[in-house]
């Protein structure tokens, strides 16, 4: 981690830019993005300093490069205010001030992912970090510029693949290769970047990546887990069941690593671009295919069409086989934008189509097909500064197809169409700024096998009030926000058993929309030699959506059921860095991270499950143009304040460290990168993970990668 991965910054990227206006963002974020480590502002011109966006944050460069893992959740853990739902290693989906699922929209360069993710907690989020050109995560009222269905937040992640400017070489060439030793993991990522004529630039890339089933320290499930089963085994065994005994024993005792974790992902993508001072005009296609495992909760085993099987001690039910997931997704993007003189300085589109499937294998046999084709869109008329005067307004659509096939289709066949109308306006008062955002979001969602056929409308607004005195370092703020969200199609028509999450789940087709009332207060101080900033948070729900055990049971699985409460969210997020010292080249940086939420179902509901606890992260970097040396301590408390279903988790404490030569200088375009992660080897779990009894982190993790730019 370095000082960029602190800072709370004010960048959001929405349009493309102008090759002029890109080079000048260009400039002042640092230079070459791929080696960039001050704070960054790559930026559509009308937000580069937005105060609703006070809660945005991002990672590229070697940041980035540091803490790449398989699936984007798990990279983006050390942010502020960012957890991660840790299902497997080859699935994982960022959580963000408490919120997941539907609440959390994980986006390509500004719109959704249109995979199946947000489903089911097993399922891959299809976008490969190791093809990121930086992570951006956004919090707070600035998601309503995507989706009222974010209130929790968003996690922007941007590639290449639609090349953004034309290279001065003839040839532009970005590699990153690494190892892991807690899950042999081995990766490797390229591009290539051709400028065909001074104004159209070829991109191809690809990647690769290999893991085998992750390393533990001590067992695999938690306490509680572990002595639930060694009690199943006794009984079993009192029975004079002595083999089922044995298995209860087996999971019970199982050590050293999770079984069936490992995972294979490949993708491939080529992209052309057009950049004129008039504007750009860009398309892509790409392709993503994966395939890991689901570790199953040990001793709980598979029970599709056990309903339809004979009740008179017939032939007994062949075992399955571990459950594995084949997954590949065909995208093709457009991002276009043309300048204007006037009113009016841009317009600027941005669409993809994507064609989706994957498999959920049992041993050898098909169990599940799910299917998703999608296309969403969306268009920003960029205003003119005019007066300290400047806004957007916008445009979005989506389309999507979602079909479930076999025995864990527990949603029925869906289609989905949104539309939204949406703006951002800013007016600069000198000391003092004003912005505000307005969002209106129609979505229809039909189901034809079940009759269900309804349409949800969804206001959400804005206001943001900054003030900066003379001294530009500090600035404080306040927003408040109304947000709403139509419900998710699994909320509303989920109905039979889904494995992943070891439930029986029933929707309701009656729910209305979920309201929530957000505010924030926030204080920055941004100098030369510190970073401080700190932003408390509250959300109030109106006919919040959760779910929750009934007591009943269903094809051996507890029924899960959604209901509508009120709710309450409040937290904080703090994050700081200052140069302490300056000696033999070096600066010495101190910086931390620290966060918390509270979450609750009101009138007597209780805590929402999985909340995140408090967790403090501080560290100690010397850094040099040639070599940087870090050495942090992330320490994440007890989490006791569970539902009625669900454990409490064990806090822990670990130590990392890093370090990163540039035998070139900071501009050589050569990077080596090494870092011991979870040195002590603790046993560590997340609070917000459905698996965290029985998938711990990671143990001890050697990592070395290689970062080339020429």
């Amino acid at each position: 981690m370095r000082v960029s991965r602190l800072l709370t910054s004010t960048a959001l990227v929405l349009t493309p830019l102008s090759p002029a206006l890109a080079q000048s963002a260009q400039e002042e974020a640092g230079g070459d993005d791929f080696h960039n480590r001050e704070a960054i502002v790559v930026t559509a011109p009308y937000l580069d300093q937005l105060d609703i966006l006070a809660g945005t944050s991002a990672l590229s460069g070697e940041d980035l490069a540091e803490d790449l893992r398989g699936q984007i959740g798990d990279s983006l853990t050390k942010l502020p205010g960012v957890s991660s739902t840790s299902f497997a290693p080859g699935s994982s989906r960022p959580v963000l001030r408490g919120f997941q699922g539907p609440r959390v929209r994980v986006l390509t360069d500004g719109i959704g992912t249109l995979d199946a993710s947000n489903t089911s907690v097993d399922h891959a989020v299809t976008i490969d970090p190791l093809t990121a050109q930086r992570v951006e995560v956004l919090r707070g009222p600035a998601v309503l510029l995507f989706g009222g269905d974010a209130i929790g937040g968003a996690v922007n992640v941007i590639d290449k693949r639609i090349p953004r400017d034309v290279p001065e070489e003839p040839v532009h060439i970005d590699a990153l290769g690494g190892f892991g030793s807690a899950a042999d993991d081995w990766s490797i990522a390229g591009s290539v970047d051709v400028p065909l004529t001074s104004k159209l630039v070829l991109h191809v890339d690809g990647s690769f990546r290999d893991t085998d089933d992750v390393r533990i320290p001590g067992f695999a499930v938690a306490p509680e887990l572990r002595a639930e089963l060694l009690e199943e085994a006794a009984e079993e065994e009192a029975e004079g069941e002595l083999e089922e005994a044995e298995e209860f024993r087996e999971a019970a005792n199982q050590r050293g690593r999770v079984e069936n974790t490992a995972t294979r992902t490949w993708t491939a993508g080529a992209g052309l671009a057009f950049i004129d001072e008039g504007g750009n005009l860009g398309f892509s296609v790409s392709y993503y295919d994966s395939d890991y495992g689901v570790p199953g909760r040990p001793g709980a085993g598979h029970h599709h069409g056990e309903e339809d099987g004979d009740d008179d001690g017939g032939e007994e039910e062949e075992e399955e086989g571990p459950v594995t997931i084949g997954m590949e997704q065909f995208r093709a993007d457009l991002r276009g934008g043309v300048n204007f003189d006037g009113f009016f300085e841009s317009l600027n589109l941005r669409a993809g189509y994507s064609n989706y499937e994957h498999t959920e294998f049992e041993g050898d046999e098909i169990g599940t097909l799910f299917m998703v084709e999608g296309i969403e869109a969306r268009a920003e008329l960029v205003q003119r500064e005019r007066n300290g005067w400047r806004g957007v307004i916008g445009t979005q659509f989506l389309t999507r197809d979602f079909n479930a096939i076999g025995a864990e289709a527990f949603v029925p066949q869906n289609d989905i169409e949104s539309w939204a109308l949406f703006t951002v306006q800013e007016i600069d008062l000198g000391d003092y700024e004003v912005e505000g955002a307005l969002r209106f979001e129609t979505t229809d969602i039909t189901a034809n096998s079940v009759n269900f056929d309804r349409s949800f409308d969804a206001f959400s607004a804005a206001l943001g009030f900054a003030y900066s005195p003379g001294d530009e370092a500090l600035r404080i703020g306040a927003n408040l926000s109304r947000s709403e969200r139509a419900p998710a199609a699994e909320e509303l028509l989920s109905n039979g058993p889904h494995i992943a999450t070891q439930a029986f789940e029933i929707g309701n087709p009656n729910f209305t929309t979920e309201k929530s009332w957000g505010g924030e207060l926030y204080a920055r101080w941004d100098s030369d030699n510190v970073n401080l900033g700190v932003t408390l948070y509250a959300n109030l729900f109106d006919d919040f959506i959760f779910e929750t055990e009934t007591g009943a049971e269903e094809d051996d699985l507890p029924v899960f059921q959604f209901f509508q409460q009120d709710a309450t969210y409040y937290g904080i997020e703090a994050s700081a860095s200052a140069v302490v010292a300056r000696s033999g080249g070096f600066d010495f940086v101190v910086d931390g991270v620290a966060d918390y939420v509270r979450a609750k179902i009101d009138n007597g509901g209780g805590p929402v499950p999985r909340i995140p606890p408090l967790r403090l992260l501080g560290g100690l970097e010397a850094q040099s143009g040639n070599v940087d040396i870090r050495a942090e301590v992330e320490w994440v408390d007890d989490q006791d304040r569970v539902t009625t279903f669900e454990t409490a988790t064990d806090g822990f404490t670990m130590v990392n460290a890093s370090a990163a030569w540039r035998p070139f200088g900071r501009e050589g375009g050569v990077t080596l990168l090494a870092s011991a992660n979870n040195i002590f080897d603790v046993n560590a779990r997340r609070h917000a993970s459905f698996t965290k009894d029985f998938v711990p982190l990671a143990g001890r993790d050697i990592r070395v990668s290689a970062k080339f730019s020429f």
